[in-house]
């Protein structure tokens, strides 16, 4: 279970709570600064990742998005500046973010992986590579489709394997057992599943992407709502006590779980 915390402070809460690992959430961090999901710059994305992966130490996976770039030899180039600020995993998805032809052409989509691949082993890092086909989030709910492209992003070098909008349990067995013994990611938005219940499908990692965000949000809007239209602040009543909440980040010394 990697939970996606969206800042620093977050990425501290979650790792003293005794998750394992984290990952960012590309859609969480951008409406921190005010911006849509895929509206981020490389950069600041860049300094993102150092911020999250230096504040913790536990591993953390980088939502790279789609590698800031089209062609394999610019997605090299800025997987090898990502793989420098301490992360410990990425992902590189195949979106295009054009509604009209959401996906890369497959060979393209196959020669991006590739080409991560090759920037994370000059590296020498050994920072994992997640492989993301993402039909079922943008239009093209095709698993046959899915599945052709997972298959040949392990073959390609992927260590990991993901496609997020898949909900029927019966879709993530048939990509587990596709690209096994490679693991499989799940992403898990809402509470159609349980933890338990992917274990048994054969699912390795399980990630929530911008689902604590949401949840965050939604806690705000609920008691920000509340203030301006009946002038009320009842939804405080159920924060978190300054003190208690203040004491987390006592020590840390821009570490987690040091308090």
């Amino acid at each position: 279970m990697i939970p996606n915390p969206w800042d620093v402070g977050g990425a501290i809460l979650l790792a003293q709570l005794g998750f394992p690992a984290l990952a960012t959430t590309s859609a969480g961090f951008a409406w921190s600064i005010g911006r849509r999901d895929n509206d981020v710059s490389l950069e600041e994305i860049l300094a993102h990742l150092r911020a999250v992966a230096g504040a913790v130490e536990v591993p953390v996976n980088a939502d790279f998005e789609g590698g800031f770039a089209i062609e394999p030899e610019a997605v090299s180039s800025n997987v090898a500046a990502a793989v420098a600020t301490g992360i410990a995993g990425l992902s590189i998805e195949d979106a295009t973010g054009d509604p009209a032809d959401p996906l890369f052409p497959f060979a393209l989509a196959v020669e991006r992986i590739r080409a991560a691949r090759q920037a994370i082993d000059e590296s020498g890092s050994g920072v994992l590579l997640t492989g993301r086909s993402e039909g079922f989030r943008a239009g093209r709910p095709d698993l046959t489709e899915t599945i052709r492209r997972l298959t040949a992003y392990a073959e390609a070098g992927a260590d990991c394997l993901y496609a997020p909008g898949l909900r029927k349990m019966s879709d993530i067995v048939a990509v587990v057992n596709a690209v096994a013994p490679k693991p499989v990611n799940v992403l898990v938005g809402s509470g159609f599943t349980t933890v338990v219940e992917l274990a048994q499908a054969g699912v390795r990692r399980i990630s929530v992407g911008g689902g604590l965000a949401r949840a965050a949000w939604a806690g705000f809007l609920e008691a920000a709502k509340e203030i301006s239209d009946r002038g009320t602040f009842v939804s405080l009543d159920a924060a978190v006590p300054f003190g208690e909440f203040d004491d987390r980040f006592v020590a840390t010394s821009g570490r987690g779980g040091k308090s």
